[in-house]
């Protein structure tokens, strides 16, 4: 039984860290402002966020994660395939979101077991099979996406105004239309489904319409004009309530989002704090990327290169007998100058170090908007999905962000990644990123201002704040 007159949301996420992270952020932001939120999750998930839990649970938070079974078994999954970054390849991933459809019924168990029913739900955009727990108990239901407005209105115009039906070539750039912007992209760049998605990409598109209202990672001051087209495009309400990432500034600020951290956090501030103010290059590509070790080699080259200290994040996926015979020669060679972290970072306390100067990033949009909410600027390595245009927002409309020049995407869950960047380019990128004349004066000031109006918006009187206000209350009353 729940409180009568405290409201209650569901949020249900799909389990994916890029996914995941956002969606808890955004709950312990609602438990903060006290409503008493449950976070639908899975065993395997669950342990990855147990330190959050924790912590939720010692700020007496009203937020409760809700263990589901994963029916890995009824769609012929391994055991403990709960996650995207564990399904990996994409042979297994039309199983994995089979699986995720069975959950229906133990999420309508759990609801069917409140009273009253709770006031809200926010599903992930890629749970379209919440569209019919929400009909069938008569809930408010607001997709959950974790792309940015630019990003969003962009797809839109690109669906709606059938661009890419007269497209055949992958390479050829055209501007992506009803934009304020000139954007250029290439058929290859635009993010969608798979080839053979074609009728979850319908479900998710026709469940976005019907829901009640879309709730999106960003800010007013950064997107406005972004918002506004896209409210009008869908007829609905856009809830700007970001960037969730900031909630970590009061509740945990030196903890690790998503994951337990492979690096202590005494440990990475013992390396960080002697640094000069800016100084840092932070390198991390985000958990589903892969790079093989040819790519991580130059990578790491053309960091010692460039002449300054950096953070090299290496996934523990990518950890091979290869790599790792590497890294004890590299690690040598580069001494202090350089920190490698492999497996899970602390990003937003890295980032938001005086030291941090710079962040290569694969332009993630959580990746993306953390780097802009510390007030750091970035060289954008895109790879697939939103990525690309998430770098032509960081590049071209914010100009906070150089880019490495990577035109080609690869592909998730393959690896058939057919180039690798050399270490001159990344030296370079990473030289003009961190230069001292005007170009880059003038881009650091950008991004520092952009960071200050990041935080400005999470603060009482700021618009995330009155927008999540007028959310809450809305689906009180």
């Amino acid at each position: 039984m729940t409180n009568h007159k405290q409201p209650h949301f569901i949020l249900v996420p799909l389990m994916a860290q890029g996914h995941m992270i956002p969606m808890v952020d955004l709950g312990l932001l609602l438990a903060g402002r006290g409503v008493l939120v449950s976070v639908m999750t899975t065993p395997v998930n669950a342990s990855r966020f147990r330190s959050t839990i924790e912590r939720a649970r010692l700020a007496c938070l009203p937020i409760h994660f809700v263990e589901l079974r994963f029916p890995s078994a009824e769609v012929g999954l391994p055991d403990g395939f709960e996650n995207i970054d564990v399904v990996a390849r994409m042979e297994y991933a039309h199983d994995f979101f089979r699986a995720t459809r069975l959950l229906q019924q133990q999420v309508e168990d759990y609801i069917r077991e409140r009273s009253p029913l709770p006031n809200c739900i926010i599903s992930d955009v890629c749970h379209p099979w919440m569209r019919n727990v929400a009909r069938n108990f008569g809930i408010p239901r607001l997709t959950f996406s974790v792309i940015s407005c630019f990003t969003q209105i962009c797809e839109y115009n690109i669906r709606h105004y059938k661009v890419l039906d007269s497209l055949e070539d992958q390479k050829a750039p055209f501007a992506v239309p009803g934009l304020a912007e000139r954007i250029e992209v290439t058929k290859a760049q635009v993010p969608g489904f798979w080839v053979g998605w074609e009728e979850m990409a319908k479900e998710v598109y026709e469940a976005e319409f019907a829901a009640d209202g879309i709730v999106l990672n960003t800010f007013e001051a950064m997107e406005d004009v972004h918002i506004k087209s896209y409210a009008k495009a869908m007829g609905k309400k856009v809830w700007s309530l970001g960037p969730y990432s900031l909630c970590n500034k009061t509740i945990a600020p030196m903890a690790a989002r998503g994951n337990k951290a492979s690096i202590d956090a005494a440990q990475c501030l013992s390396w960080l704090d002697p640094k000069e103010p800016r100084s840092v290059v932070y390198v991390s590509f985000g958990s589903l990327t892969h790079m093989k070790p040819s790519q991580l080699r130059e990578i790491g080259l053309g960091l010692e290169a460039s002449g300054h200290p950096f953070v090299l994040v290496i996934k523990k996926t990518e950890t091979n007998a290869e790599v790792k015979e590497w890294l004890l020669e590299f690690e040598e060679k580069i001494g202090s100058r350089g920190l490698v972290i492999k497996g899970w970072a602390p990003q937003v306390m890295i980032l938001s170090h005086p030291a941090a100067g710079g962040f290569m990033t694969h332009c993630g949009w959580n990746s993306t908007l953390e780097g802009i909410s510390a007030g750091v600027p970035m060289i954008t390595w895109p790879h697939f999905a939103d990525q690309f245009l998430n770098e032509k927002m960081a590049v071209d409309v914010l100009e906070v962000a150089v880019s490495l020049g990577v035109k080609e995407p690869t592909n998730w869950g393959v690896d058939d990644v057919p180039f690798v960047v050399p270490r001159d380019e990344v030296e370079r990128a990473v030289r003009r990123l961190m230069d001292d004349g005007v170009e880059g004066r003038a881009r650091r000031g950008r991004a520092r201002k952009l960071g200050e109006k990041a935080k400005e918006a999470m603060e009482e009187g700021g618009s995330s704040h009155a927008n999540m206000t007028h959310l809450i209350e809305h689906y009180t009353h």
